[in-house]
C-alpha cells in the first residue's frame, strides 16, 4: 500500500482564536457552522480560479507551516487547526450527551407505547451526516436538555425493571451519569401511588429470579474451579509458555476422548456381562504379580478380555447349548443379543469419537487460526490483559508470569519476521537439511527391520508355556526400546540444522518421530492380524492380540518413566555440573509418545474393551510425573516461541493417521479376519460382521413391526452408497469452509485498504480547507496593506 503524503498545514490564528479556549467537540452547532462555512468558500474559491494541493518538501520544514502528521507525531497544531479536527464527524460522532438522551427518549417511548408519537417540540436538528443516520435530535441549550433528560426519567419510570436495566445498561454514558438516572427512576415510597406499588407476588417473583440467578453463577464458579489441573495448567502456562502448555492441553485431551469411549463399553459390554458371567471352563490360574506386566495368567478369564464374553443372550437362562457351542434363547420375547451389542457398541463409540475428534479439530482450527490482523497484539497483551478482579498475592503473581511470558514469545515471533535471509544461508540450510533427512530416513529404516526380523523370530518359536510367560515381553521391550533411543538420535543429529525458527524445529521433529511411530504400528498390525492368526491354531487369537496391546502399553509407561528418570534427572544433573543450564522439555518427543500410546488403546478396543480404563490411569499418572519433572529438572525455553496453531497440529495428527489408521485395522478385523471358534462373542461365525446379518435375519422372522429395521441395515450399513456420499458431504463442508475462510481474509484487506484511503480522505480534505484559510489569510493582509497605504496616497496628493 502507497504511502500517504505528508502535506504542510498553515492556518493563521486570529485575534479572536488568541483568547478564546480551545474548542470542544461538544460545541456541536458552531463546529457544524464553521465546517459548513468553509465548505462554501472552497467551493466559491473552486468555482472561481480552482484549487491545487500544495505539496511541500523538505525544504519547507524551516517555515512557521505546521504539518498533519500520523499517530506517531506530536506536534502542536494551532487553535484554528483544532477546531477544523474537532469538526471532523469521526470526532463528534456520538459524543453528545444530549443526543444520547434524546436517542434513548425515543427508545423507550416506543418501547413503552409501541406507537409513533410526535416530536417534543419543534428542537434543532444537525446537519452533520454522521448523526443524521442515527436520527437523533440535537439541541444546544441546557434548558431544552434538561427537559428531555426530565421526560427520560419519566418515560423510565414507566418500563418494567428488567426492561429498564436493560436501557440504562445499553445507554454509552459514564458510570456516574447511568447512577444518577437509576436514582432519579426509583419513585419515593411517599410518592407511590396504587399503581407504581408492586404486588407480593411481583417482588416474590423478583426475588426468586434473583435467588436463581445468584444460584446458578455460583453453579458456574464451582464448576470453573473443579475443573481439573486448573491452576497446574495456569502455572505451567506462567513459567514455560505456551509450547509446553500445549503437552499438557493434549494430554488432558486424550484424557477426555478415553472417558468417552470407556463409558459406552462400560454400560453395554463389560457391565452386562459382569452381571451374567459365563461357566467357568477350568480351574483358575493362581496371582503371582506378572500378570501385571504380562496382562495374561489371571487376566485372561476376565472381562479384560475378548475370550471371556459368550455368545449367549444375557437376559434369559440359555436353553441346551447344541454341539457347536452356539447358545439358543428359549421361547420368549426379543433377547439382548451379545454378539450384536459387542459389535454395536465398539463401532458406536468408535463413531462417537470420530465426530468427537471432528468438531475438536474444526474448533482447534478455528481458534488458532483466526482471520484478521496481529497487528496491535503487544499493546492488547500489555493494556488489556490484566484481570482487575484478582485479589490474591499468588494469583497476581501467576498472572503476572503468564504476561510477561506472553510478552517474550510475541515479541520473539516479531524478530523472526524482521530477522534477514540471505540466498547462500538458504542453499546451505537446504543442503544439510536434505543430508539430515536421510541420515534419519535411514534410523526410521533400521529400526523397522529390526522390528520385523524380530517378530519373525517370535513367530518362529515354539508356544509360550506358563513357566515362560516373562519371554512375552521381549518384543514390546525391543519395540520400546527403540522408541526411546531413536527419538535422541533425531534430536542429535537435527543440532547440525539450526534452524532459525524454534516452531520449525518442533515441526520437523514431530514429522520424523511421527514416520517413525506410525511404520512401526504398521509392521505391528501386519504381525498380528497378517501372521499371528495363522500361527496360534488352538488358542484364542483375540485374547493374544489383546495381551499383547497390554504388554505394550505397560511397556512404553515403564520406558516413559525412566526417559524422565535418566533422561531429564541425570541429564539435568550433568548439565549443572558442566554450568550448560537446564535442559528443555521435548515437546515433540512427548507428544508423539502419547499418541503412540492412544493408537495402541484404539487398536485394542476390539481385543480388551477395558484397555481405554487403563489408557486413563496412565494419563492421569504421567500428567503428575511429567509435572515434577518438569518444574524440577527443565528450564523455560531459551527462543520463546508462541504456540498458537501446536494444539491443531495436535489433534490433526490424532485425527488422521493415529485414529484413521486404527479404524482401518478394526474394518479390517471385523470384516475379514476369521474369529477363533473357541472364545469370543463371534465364535460359530464366519467374520464378525455375520453377527448383524444373523440378528437382521431373525428380525425378519419376527414380524412386520420390526420389518424397518432389516430395511435400514440393508440401506444404509450393508450399502457403501451412504458413506460415499457422507464422505463426499464432509468433503465439501472443509471445502466450503476453506473458500469462506479465504473469502473473509479477502473482504479484511480490502476494509484495511478502505479504512486507509479514509484517513488519506481527511488529510486531503484538511489541506485542502487550509488552502482556504491561508487565502483567506492572504486576501485580508492585502485588504489591510491596501487601507494602510490609500490615506498615505490621499496625504501625498493633497501636499502635492
Amino acid at each position: 500500500m502507497a504511502q500517504s503524503l505528508a502535506f504542510l498545514l498553515n492556518v493563521p490564528e486570529t485575534p479572536e482564536d488568541q483568547g478564546s479556549p480551545e474548542p470542544s467537540p461538544y460545541d456541536e452547532s458552531e463546529m457544524h457552522d464553521s465546517f459548513h462555512q468553509l465548505i462554501q468558500e472552497q467551493s466559491l474559491w473552486a468555482a472561481e480560479e480552482g484549487l491545487e494541493l500544495q505539496q511541500r518538501g523538505p525544504e519547507a520544514s524551516g517555515s512557521d507551516h505546521q504539518a498533519l502528521l500520523g499517530p506517531e507525531g506530536t506536534v502542536a497544531h494551532s487553535t484554528a487547526t483544532l477546531r477544523i479536527l474537532a469538526s471532523m464527524p469521526s470526532r463528534t460522532i456520538g459524543r453528545s450527551r444530549g443526543a444520547i438522551i434524546s436517542q434513548y427518549y425515543n427508545r423507550t417511548v416506543k418501547l413503552r407505547r409501541r406507537t409513533s408519537r410526535p416530536q417534543l417540540g419543534h428542537l434543532g436538528r444537525s446537519a452533520r451526516p454522521s448523526l443524521r443516520l442515527y436520527d437523533l435530535e440535537l439541541d444546544s441549550t441546557a434548558l431544552e436538555e434538561e427537559e428531555k433528560r426530565v421526560l427520560l426519567v419519566k418515560e423510565l419510570r414507566g418500563l418494567t425493571v428488567a426492561q429498564r436495566d436493560h436501557m440504562l445498561r445499553a445507554m454509552p454514558l459514564s458510570l456516574a451519569e447511568k447512577r444518577c438516572l437509576r436514582e432519579e427512576t426509583r419513585t419515593p415510597r411517599g410518592r407511590q401511588g396504587r399503581r407504581g406499588l408492586p404486588s407480593c407476588c411481583n417482588r416474590f417473583q423478583y426475588a426468586c429470579v434473583l435467588a436463581l440467578h445468584d444460584l446458578g453463577l455460583g453453579l458456574l464458579s464451582v464448576l470453573h474451579v473443579l475443573t481439573p489441573w486448573r491452576y497446574a495448567l495456569k502455572r505451567i502456562g506462567g513459567q514455560f509458555g505456551s509450547s509446553v502448555l500445549s503437552y499438557f492441553l493434549f494430554l488432558k485431551t486424550l484424557l477426555a476422548f478415553n472417558v468417552l469411549l470407556l463409558l459406552p463399553l462400560l454400560a453395554f459390554i463389560v457391565g452386562v456381562q459382569a452381571a451374567f458371567p459365563p461357566a467357568p471352563l477350568g480351574s483358575v490360574p493362581a496371582f503371582t504379580g506378572l500378570e501385571l506386566l504380562t496382562g495374561a495368567g489371571r487376566f485372561t478369564d476376565t472381562v479384560m478380555y475378548y475370550g471371556y464374553y459368550s455368545n449367549a443372550t444375557l437376559n434369559q437362562l440359555c436353553a441346551a447349548a447344541l454341539d457347536s457351542g452356539q447358545c439358543t434363547p428359549e421361547a420368549g420375547s426379543l433377547p439382548y443379543n451379545m454378539p450384536l451389542a459387542y459389535l454395536f457398541t465398539v463401532g458406536i463409540a468408535f463413531f462417537v469419537t470420530c465426530i468427537t475428534l471432528v468438531y475438536s479439530m474444526s474448533h482447534s482450527f478455528g481458534e488458532s487460526y483466526r482471520v484478521g490482523s496481529t497487528l496491535g497484539a503487544h499493546a492488547i497483551t500489555i493494556f488489556c490483559s490484566w484481570d482487575h478482579k484478582v485479589t490474591q498475592k499468588w494469583a497476581s503473581r501467576l498472572q503476572h508470569d503468564n504476561i510477561r511470558t506472553r510478552l517474550k514469545e510475541l515479541l520473539a515471533e516479531w524478530r523472526l519476521r524482521q530477522a534477514p535471509s540471505s540466498v547462500c544461508g538458504r542453499v546451505r540450510q537446504t543442503a544439510v537439511l536434505a543430508l539430515v533427512w536421510l541420515l534419519c530416513l535411514t534410523v526410521t529404516l533400521g529400526c523397522t527391520l529390526a522390528i520385523y526380523a524380530f517378530s519373525e523370530f517370535m513367530i518362529k518359536q515354539s508356544p509360550v508355556s506358563t513357566d515362560r510367560e516373562g519371554a512375552l515381553l521381549a518384543l514390546p521391550l525391543v519395540v520400546s526400546l527403540l522408541n526411546l533411543v531413536a527419538p535422541y538420535l533425531y534430536r542429535g543429529l537435527a543440532a547440525l540444522e539450526r534452524h532459525d525458527s524454534p516452531v520449525l524445529e518442533v515441526y520437523v521433529a514431530i514429522c520424523r518421530n511421527l514416520i517413525l511411530k506410525m511404520v512401526i504400528l504398521g509392521i505391528l498390525c501386519y504381525h498380528w492380524l497378517g501372521r499371528r492368526v495363522g500361527a496360534v491354531k488352538d488358542q484364542c487369537w483375540e485374547n493374544f492380540v489383546g495381551q499383547e496391546l497390554y504388554r505394550f502399553m505397560v511397556m512404553d509407561f515403564l520406558f516413559t518413566l525412566l526417559d524422565t528418570l535418566f533422561g531429564e534427572l541425570v541429564w539435568r544433573l550433568i548439565s549443572e555440573k558442566l554450568r550448560r543450564g537446564q535442559p528443555e522439555f521435548d515437546i515433540a518427543r512427548n507428544v508423539l509418545e502419547l499418541i503412540y500410546g492412544q493408537t495402541l488403546t484404539w487398536l485394542g478396543v476390539l481385543f480388551s474393551p477395558l484397555l481405554p480404563a487403563m489408557q486413563i490411569i496412565k494419563l492421569v499418572l504421567l500428567f503428575y510425573i511429567k509435572k515434577m519433572s518438569l518444574m524440577a529438572n527443565c528450564q523455560a525455553p531459551r527462543r520463546p516461541w508462541l504456540a498458537s496453531h501446536m494444539s491443531t497440529i495436535f489433534i490433526s495428527l490424532l485425527c488422521f493417521p493415529s485414529f484413521l489408521g486404527a479404524a482401518i485395522f478394526l474394518c479390517y478385523a471385523i470384516w475379514q479376519v476369521k474369529p477363533s471358534s473357541f472364545c469370543g462373542p463371534f465364535r460359530t461365525l464366519d467374520t464378525m460382521y455375520e453377527a448383524g446379518k444373523v440378528w437382521v435375519r431373525r428380525l425378519e422372522k419376527a414380524g412386520p413391526r420390526v420389518s424397518w429395521l432389516p430395511w435400514i441395515h440393508r440401506n444404509l450399513v450393508e450399502n457403501t452408497f451412504p458413506i460415499y456420499l457422507v464422505s463426499a458431504l464432509l468433503l465439501a463442508m472443509i471445502y466450503l469452509n476453506i473458500q469462506v475462510v479465504r473469502g473473509q481474509r479477502k473482504v479484511i484487506c480490502l476494509l484495511k485498504e478502505q479504512i486507509s484511503n479514509e484517513g488519506e480522505d481527511k488529510i486531503f480534505l484538511i489541506n485542502k480547507l487550509h488552502s482556504v484559510y491561508e487565502r483567506k489569510e492572504k486576501s485580508r493582509i492585502g485588504r489591510t496593506q491596501e487601507d494602510e497605504t490609500s490615506p498615505v496616497l490621499l496625504t501625498d496628493d493633497r501636499d502635492t
